[in-house]
């Protein structure tokens, strides 16, 4: 038997993996890819960001090198299809992703995963002093930020999730915890029949009224303690900021608003039971981390999500993995 070899160039890949992420947050936030809308050299640049020209140079090269720019015989730099990503408002655009995930808050956090693994607290309560959204509701830039992020998520995957979600007899569909309205709209769009409610703490809902058809109900309240009634109700992108006691408050909250004959549907990253393939499971393990040392929450397996229904009363009937590359899955739970 062979004796595997290391790979040591894709462990300096992952040494050096925090570089060029701070490149991605720095231009999205400097709002270079906004700025280029057509091409410029660094120093016209830089005039209109507010930067040294000599620094914007240098990060516009590291751009063109990272494959995000083009540089012509003229020294101006344009935007590649990726760094198209980063404007706002792109199709698949990731700029506010880039900003939250590479952020002052997640990135000191990151800094203290040793103590995290130690303790199994949150660090970024204890760099905050406040749970981590209590802090971002006293923090309007970073709110902001977390809301465009979430939304741009949500874009990507939308129209497989509607897909995925049967809803035969619904009539009323409550998204809990929907923010602005991003998935709902994709549900109401599909199914223009439908009663939609939006559900999410006032500083949550941000602009969804313009977001949403008219006749949309969107009702602010307290997740852990009610929720509206519905016939379906669609949970994403929720549980995975929570521990499993909490998690279950939150699915404990949605079985009392459902019926008998109710549907719930859970919009979640899911891992892997197979150890085979974590390999393939990038993205929610480094979540599973980011929940931990940002949130105290986690990611979980099919298996965990059946228990957590479990404890609510409910029933997990069905697993449909969204369409590669995303991690995320829709898991159908009805009640006990």
């Amino acid at each position: 038997m062979t004796a595997a070899v290391a790979d040591r160039a894709r462990v300096v890949r992952m040494l050096w993996g925090f570089f060029p992420a701070q490149v991605l947050r720095t231009a999205a936030e400097l709002r270079l890819p906004e700025l280029l809308d057509e091409p410029r050299t660094a120093a016209e640049l830089a005039a209109r960001a507010g930067t040294r020209p000599d620094t914007t140079h240098r990060l516009l090269t590291a751009m063109v090198g990272l494959g995000l720019a083009t540089r012509d015989a003229d020294g101006r730099f344009a935007l590649s299809p990726d760094g198209e990503l980063l404007r706002p408002g792109a199709p698949g655009g990731i700029g506010g992703l880039a900003q939250l995930f590479c952020g002052d808050g997640p990135w000191r956090a990151w800094g203290e995963l040793p103590t995290s693994i130690r303790d199994g607290e949150p660090a970024l309560a204890r760099i905050t002093g406040a749970a981590t959204y209590e802090a971002m509701a006293g923090d309007p830039a970073t709110l902001a930020v977390f809301v465009a992020a979430m939304t741009e998520g949500t874009r990507m995957i939308a129209a497989d999730v509607v897909a995925r979600c049967d809803l035969a007899g619904v009539h009323r569909l409550v998204d809990v915890g929907g923010a602005e309205g991003t998935l709902l709209a994709a549900f109401l769009a599909e199914h223009p029949h439908l009663q939609g409610v939006l559900f999410d703490l006032p500083r949550g809902v941000g602009g969804a009224a313009e977001a949403l058809p008219s006749g949309t109900e969107i009702v602010t309240g307290d997740m852990f303690v009610e929720v509206p009634r519905g016939d379906a109700h669609v949970v994403k992108s929720v549980l995975h900021n929570w521990d499993d006691e909490r998690a279950v408050a939150v699915l404990s909250s949605v079985r009392a608003a459902m019926p008998e004959h109710g549907r719930l549907f859970v919009v979640e990253p899911t891992l892997p039971e197979d150890p085979a393939e974590l390999p393939a499971a990038f993205s929610t393990l480094m979540s599973d981390l980011n929940m931990l040392v940002c949130t105290g929450g986690r990611e979980r397996t099919a298996a965990e999500f059946a228990r957590l229904f479990d404890a609510a009363g409910l029933v997990l009937t069905d697993q449909r993995p969204l369409p590669p590359p995303s991690a995320y899955a829709v898991l159908r739970a009805v009640p006990a």
